[in-house]
């Protein structure tokens, strides 16, 4: 049975604002998102873990960033998990939904499938890139892997690198329906004090993992007293009440924030999307000369790709591919 609050608030983001304590934040529910994202692929518990973490931090990160820009979360680590990528690619005009994609790359052989993820990233970077347009250089932002969950790695980053005092409060897993399949729900909060002209920052270091900045570090007087009073309040949230459907996020804010004058904004939709397409595999080969593409050919006299994102596999000749094909605007540069 589907119920009228699923309906509503399933794949969604809230922007929301805590009037009395100068902190904003989001609150997502992710489910059919989410469950297609993770249904590219067959990935061990522990990498489904680590995908699903990654791709709710992305959607809460991403809602800020401008119509037509590109949001992009890496976390690269010397352990058996190498590689969890994300996308988010803003609404082209209103009203349409935000899109996003992930996946990850690990060593199979030294993955303990079953166990926890996170530990299994190792020594490595978190870094948050945001794409602009094709004339500009991405920005990036780039923190080394700290605490215990890519929740705290995003936290230790915006500290540090926007010195910005931010909590993510994440949960996620299979659930099924009386009747149903199992599928995945998501939900979490994001919480985060509203930017200073100039962040209290005393010392030489931090307090937070391997001396990194942590919110503590960044807050004084007033904001601090907030900041923690609010986080006192965000820690009575049971995850029922964040993965829904039966609590709606409106009402979870005032629940947990009445006292703190929550105000909502729109909320905006997403769903999984993948720009990859034949045109953009062909354009990334125009590089290549016929000798460079010889060395890609299979043995069938075709070369191959596929996407790492959705799986999608293209077959092309190559003699209509790179900068020698027939026809090539770039033939003779």
């Amino acid at each position: 049975m589907t119920t009228g609050n699923q309906i509503a608030w399933d794949d969604t983001i809230l922007p929301f604002q805590l009037d009395h304590s100068d902190i904003r934040g989001r609150v997502l529910r992710l489910d059919g998102t989410l469950d297609t994202i993770l249904s590219q692929h067959k990935y061990p518990p522990a990498i489904e873990a680590l995908v699903a973490e990654a791709a709710m931090l992305t959607a809460m990160i991403g809602q800020t960033i401008k119509m037509n820009w590109k949001l992009s979360l890496q976390i690269r680590g010397d352990g058996p998990a190498r590689l969890i990528a994300t996308d988010y690619y803003a609404p082209a005009s209103e009203g349409e939904p935000a899109t996003i994609r992930a996946y990850a790359s690990f060593d199979e052989d030294r993955l303990d499938p079953d166990g926890p993820g996170f530990p299994q990233i190792g020594k490595g970077q978190f870094a948050i890139l945001i794409h602009q347009g094709s004339k500009q250089q991405p920005y990036t932002g780039i923190t080394p892997i700290a605490g215990q969950s890519l929740a705290d790695c995003a936290k230790a980053y915006f500290a540090q690198s926007e010195q910005l005092p931010t909590r993510f409060h994440l949960t996620f897993g299979k659930s099924t329906w009386a009747g149903g399949e199992e599928t995945w729900r998501a939900g979490g909060i994001m919480l985060q004090h509203m930017p200073k002209a100039s962040p209290q920052v005393t010392g030489e270091g931090g307090s937070g993992d391997g001396g990194l900045l942590a919110p503590r570090d960044l807050l004084d007087g007033d904001d601090a007293e907030n900041w923690n009073r609010v986080n006192i309040l965000l820690d009575s949230v049971e995850e029922l009440e964040l993965v829904g459907p039966s609590v709606q996020p409106t009402e979870l804010l005032v629940r947990l924030f009445h006292e703190e004058a929550p105000r909502v904004f729109d909320a905006q939709p997403v769903a999984f999307g993948c720009p990859c397409s034949e045109e953009r595999v062909r354009e990334s080969l125009s590089i290549y000369s016929a000798r460079d593409l010889g060395h890609m050919t299979t043995d069938e006299g075709r070369v191959t790709a596929d996407c790492q994102f959705c799986g999608a596999h293209y077959d092309l000749d190559p003699a209509t591919l790179g900068k020698d094909a027939v026809g090539s605007d770039r033939a003779g540069d």
